[in-house]
């Protein structure tokens, strides 16, 4: 039987035949084997995920944003408290955006004495998939009180314009 994946196990996603093989009488718990590497680590690639415990080097966070669009723009609003705006790197084309930027850690005290540790300091970035095409030049950022709020023009598709066609006269030889 195929053991089920941690999602399956945090959401009760499990088919019925597994809960009665669990509930049956001659099942004891922790009967199942599980292979074990030679640190002694569980080898379930389900309780695993893409950060190595053993690796120390710091990962990026992935910024939370909120995107919506009026009749002429497309909006992406951000909190971005604690990073200076001239930190943040905002790369814009037609239909796509990334924010880049750097939250630097003020620690006032040791490890050891802290209660909580919730908050995110280091490097994050995103990258948003436009759903129109937009007209970077006309973009605009700004930060007030810890929100960034990017405005896009959306491309109008249906502008025209007349195009007059000029006539070179070419001198007679």
């Amino acid at each position: 039987m195929k053991k089920p994946s941690f999602l399956d196990r945090l959401t009760g996603n499990v088919p019925h035949e597994d809960y009665d093989r669990v509930l049956a009488d001659d099942h004891a718990f922790g009967d199942e084997q599980e292979e074990v590497d030679e640190y002694g680590d569980d080898q379930d690639d389900s309780w695993s995920d893409d950060n190595n415990v053993h690796d120390h080097t710091p990962q990026e966070g992935e910024l939370p944003v909120d995107m919506y669009q009026t009749s002429d723009a497309i909006v992406i609003r951000a909190l971005v408290a604690g990073v200076s705006p001239n930190d943040l790197d905002i790369a814009i084309t037609r239909d796509m955006v990334t924010i880049r930027g750097m939250r630097e850690e003020y620690q006032e005290s040791s490890d050891d004495n802290y209660y909580h540790r919730e908050l995110f300091w280091g490097s994050f970035s995103r990258t948003l998939l436009l759903p129109e095409e937009v007209v970077i030049d006309e973009a605009d950022a700004q930060e007030k009180h810890g929100l960034l709020e990017i405005r896009l023009p959306k491309l109008d598709k249906n502008r025209s314009t007349q195009l007059k066609v000029k006539s070179q006269v070419h001198p007679a030889k």
